[in-house]
Parts: C-alpha cells; structure tokens; sequence
C-alpha cells in the first residue's frame, strides 16, 4: 500500500473534523463518500464480506466500477471506513455502577453491534485503522475501568479481553442462527429426527459422564447449546478472575475508584 494511500484513508476517515478530501481529476461527484459507506454497509450485511466487493457497491449506487475509486483507494479502505461508521451508529451507554456492571455494558454492547453487523467477525483487525468512532469507543471502554486498580497496560489487555470474549461468543451465536436457518429445522428436531442412530452408536453406559452431563444440558437448553447463556456465565467468570486479580496482596499500588 502507497504511502499516499495510507493518508488518504485517514483523511476520509476523520472526513467530518478535516473536510473530505477533493477526488481525482474528472466529472464532478454524482454521491458523497457517506452514501459510499452507507452503500459497502448495505452490501455487507446482505452478502457478509466473502461476498463482498466494489462492483456491487458501484452497482448500487448506480455507479460505473472504476467511479468507485475516486472515493476511497480500494476494498479493504472501504471496508475500514465502514467499521469505523457503523461502530458510531449507535450512542455509547452511560457507564455507572460497580465494575462488573461496567464490563458488562462494554461486552454486551460488543456482543448487540455484532448482531446488527454479521460481517464485522470477517474483518482483519491485525492493524485496525485509526477513525473517530473506534477512537471513541476505545476512550469509553478505558472509562468503564479507569481507577478500578488496573496499571495502563492491563487496562489495554482488560478491554482486548473482554471484548474478544464477546466477539467470540456473538460468533457462537450467529453460527448457531445461521445453522437453523440453514437446515430449516431446530435443535430439538435434529435431536428427535437422529435419535435412533444415536442410540445405536451411545448406548446406555458408553459415555456415561457425557451422557448425563449432556442430558441435563439438553432438557435445560432445549437445544445443543445456549449461546447467550453462556456468554453470560464466561463474562462473570472471566469478571470474577479480573476481580481477584484487583484483590492481590502483590498488586502495584494504584488508586481505586
């Protein structure tokens, strides 16, 4: 990627503080760099980003394939602008209470963006660009544990953690969905549907401490698993082991909040 690129990119990106950047030479503009955006978005979440490129975003601005790049560089710029808008379409909860309840806002606001946008579990963050909206987010997940007792850098590692966790499990989630819509029937209806062969292979005694621990996970989830049950339950752990690190006699000393 050209240096000029680069630059461009985080130009378009903190577009409405620095003014948008003039294209190249030629007839002027038919749309605006948002209506670009908003247009990749509208792709993305019909198609997800496999499926994803610039001829169907020209085509849907009705648009000619190479227009498209007077707007943005290329594909994976345009794919880092659109991370950085639909990271800002929503406002920011209030953080308050105690610090369980503040990483709980931070992971589930993590786990409903990931809902509304599939697609986000597709994008390489090994170097995420730098926008306005992932800035501000970043400075509100710090928030939710500012003074809690952390040093800086587990305070980088708390976030990364927690909202990992929540990708992750919004990932098992949407798979899940995916995997009923999919087959057109529910767990449940799997299960009854190849229960006979299963009695076969796992008879009585075979696996007993997986057969019992299976059972009782099936009648209470009516399904192979519980997505959001088990979001829930990791989050409080992984909240329980942050807490108990707090806790240590051996921790720096740092002012709590």
């Amino acid at each position: 990627m050209e240096n000029q690129d680069v630059d461009r990119t985080l130009t378009l990106l903190w577009r409405r503080t620095l003014g948008t950047p003039q294209g190249s030479r030629g007839p002027k503009q038919r749309v605006s760099v948002d209506e670009v955006i908003r247009a990749g978005i509208a792709v993305a979440d019909e198609e997800g980003l496999a499926a994803f490129s610039m001829r169907k975003v020209a085509d849907r601005l009705e648009l000619k394939l190479m227009s498209i790049y007077t707007y943005v560089p290329g594909r994976s710029e345009l794919i880092g602008l659109m991370v950085d808008e639909v990271v800002g379409e929503q406002a920011l909860p209030e953080l308050g209470g105690s610090l369980r309840e503040r990483l709980t806002t931070v992971a589930q606001e993590q786990w409903d963006e990931i809902h509304r946008h599939p697609w986000l579990l597709q994008v390489d963050e090994s170097r995420p660009w730098i926008g306005p909206n992932c800035s501000d987010r970043y400075e509100w997940q710090l928030a939710a544990i500012e003074g809690a007792g952390f040093t800086d850098l587990e305070m980088d590692q708390v976030v990364t953690l927690i909202v990992g966790f929540a990708a992750q499990s919004a990932r098992a989630s949407i798979n899940a969905r995916r995997a009923v819509e999919s087959s057109g029937i529910s767990d449940a209806q799997w299960w009854e549907v190849n229960a006979p062969i299963l009695e076969r292979v796992m008879p009585p005694g075979r696996y007993p401490i997986s057969g019992r621990v299976g059972t009782a996970a099936g009648l209470e989830y009516n399904a192979v698993s519980d997505p959001e049950r088990l979001f829930r339950f990791g989050l409080d752990r992984i909240i329980d082991g942050l807490t108990d690190l707090l806790n240590r006699s051996d921790r720096p000393d740092t002012t709590r909040v």
